[in-house]
């Protein structure tokens, strides 16, 4: 299982980034998100730039890197007429999923490359953590959680026909939701609740808290164990999930165009 979880990662890296769209996504996006970041908190008296703008504009494209491919694989496979193919192969549907997830997540990580890039030459922002063991830690576990909460939406869109519709409507509204440009606190209260509901909220802040110069660590490990619980029950539901997923297919035959 491993083995075919690595094997997909590699091929799924190698044919995502053949797309333009998600080339658009990994390079051009967080490239424009930083600049338009940079601009909007140069006006706002916001001196943290680094925390908001190159973070912020790395998350960003980390997350529609991860929309519109961890998302859209399902929908590219139905439509070459291979989802059904790799749901009745001897191999686990699922293992071949979370292979295309993690190729997916880690080639996008190359989004805070290209904005941290930008930011350190093109405005000169000072690229500076002042907690690398903490950043180490906080940036792992944000890997982790965005692997965990994809593998939520693929199952979920395994049985759609609305896929694109879907991975429009996610991206956006997730990001604003999530806090990745501006603090949670800013949102009005019930929004608030369903952000402390989104692992990627407890990632930012995880990723923010350790690039600043002292980072409370009781704080920094309360948001890490919600983070982690979260991710949890993420995985969980996948796995459960997917066993609906597997009934449901198996007794109405439901993952063709048709």
């Amino acid at each position: 299982m491993l083995q075919l979880m690595t094997e997909t990662a590699k091929l799924q890296m190698k044919q995502s980034f053949a797309r333009p769209m998600f080339r658009f996504c990994l390079i051009a996006n967080p490239f424009l998100n930083t600049i338009l970041l940079y601009e909007m908190f140069l006006g706002a008296g916001e001196e943290d730039f680094f925390s908001y703008v190159v973070l912020g504009a790395g998350l960003m494209g980390l997350w529609g890197c991860i929309c519109f491919s961890s998302a859209g694989d399902i929908n590219r496979e139905r439509y070459m007429g291979t989802l059904a193919l790799v749901f009745a192969a001897p191999s686990s549907f699922q293992a071949v999923i979370y292979g295309k997830i993690i190729g997916n997540t880690l080639l996008s990580l190359f989004s805070f490359v290209v904005s941290v890039a930008t930011a350190a030459l093109l405005f000169r922002v000072p690229v500076t953590v002042h907690a690398p063991g903490f950043f180490a830690v906080a940036f792992l576990a944000a890997v982790v959680s965005f692997i965990a909460i994809s593998s939520v939406i693929a199952c979920l869109l395994t049985l759609s026909r609305k896929t694109e519709l879907y991975m429009n409507l996610l991206e956006l509204p997730l990001a604003l939701l999530c806090g990745f440009v501006f603090p949670v606190e800013m949102l009005p209260k019930p929004l608030q609740l369903c952000s402390a509901l989104l692992s990627p909220t407890h990632a930012a802040r995880l990723l923010r808290m350790s690039v600043t110069a002292s980072p409370d660590r009781a704080l920094f490990l309360r948001e890490l164990a919600v983070l982690c619980v979260l991710t949890l029950l993420y995985l969980s539901g996948a796995v459960l999930l997917y066993k609906r997923i597997d009934k449901r297919v198996r007794i109405r035959a439901t993952l063709d165009v048709a």
